[in-house]
């Protein structure tokens, strides 16, 4: 296995995580400073206030988009093992 080999794969690995956990984190981010906002707006000092919503927007966005997570995780995996044999001398 070449040096390059190994780089390519594991950014190719990276890009997919990054896609993989990008929207439920970033609905989440945004979820969570429109809550920041709306207790700053309002002088509500409530810390659980926040953290419901953003779960609940998390498991709503995981659910929304477990088919393509999925269909992502699938096809990476599959491309994975297909360049194995021609990686390994």
């Amino acid at each position: 296995m070449t040096p390059q080999a190994l780089i390519d794969i594991m950014q190719q690995a990276l890009w997919v995580s990054l896609l993989l956990a990008g929207p439920t984190l970033g609905l989440a981010l945004i979820v969570g400073l429109f809550f920041s906002v709306f207790q700053a707006v309002t002088s509500i000092q409530e810390q659980s206030l926040i953290f419901v919503p953003k779960i609940l927007a998390a498991v709503v966005s995981l659910l929304l988009l477990m088919g393509w997570m999925t269909r992502l995780l699938i096809a990476f995996t599959t491309e994975l093992f297909m360049t194995i044999p021609n990686i390994t001398p």
